[in-house]
């Protein structure tokens, strides 16, 4: 269930992380974030960015574990703390993810980065909240003659 989420659910540019179930249980999921040239910034260490994506997919899955199966839901709140830099020699990164508690409207969790050398590099904490879906019909963006952009579902 979750390998397939990993590989549908989520954007390109997400799905381009190239994130690994290392472990799954009910409110809990441990991810690989392979760590390649295109993660890491000009200081030589992982960036932020793929650090709060990792962490952010990691929770939604984690959720998904804790309702059994995918409901749409968007993030209301994601709070990082970068406690230490990750070499971007190092290869790999685990993605702890924990739900603290699932409400009926909100979903509460904390997410764990720990580099290769077992030290936690972030911690972040997040709110999840469910929501239907505008639409699933793919999207579009289009320039207009004044140069301004237009999305359109089809």
């Amino acid at each position: 269930m979750l390998e397939d989420a990993l590989a549908r659910l989520f954007a390109p540019w997400v799905r381009a992380l190239d994130l690994r179930v290392l472990d799954a249980r009910a409110g809990e999921v441990t991810l690989a974030l392979p760590i390649t040239s295109v993660h890491v910034q000009s200081a030589g260490v992982l960036c932020a960015q793929t650090m709060m994506a990792a962490a952010d997919v990691a929770m939604t899955l984690a959720v998904m574990t804790r309702l059994g199966g995918f409901k749409p839901m968007t993030t209301v709140q994601l709070q990082t703390s970068f406690l230490r830099p990750i070499s971007g020699a190092s290869g790999a990164a685990r993605v702890v993810a924990r739900v603290l508690r699932m409400g009926r409207s909100l979903g509460f969790g904390e997410v764990q980065i720990i580099s290769a050398d077992d030290e936690l590099a972030a911690h972040a904490t997040t709110t999840k909240k469910p929501i239907t879906p505008v639409s699933t019909a793919p999207v579009t963006t289009s320039t207009r003659s004044n140069g301004r952009s237009s999305v359109r579902s089809f």
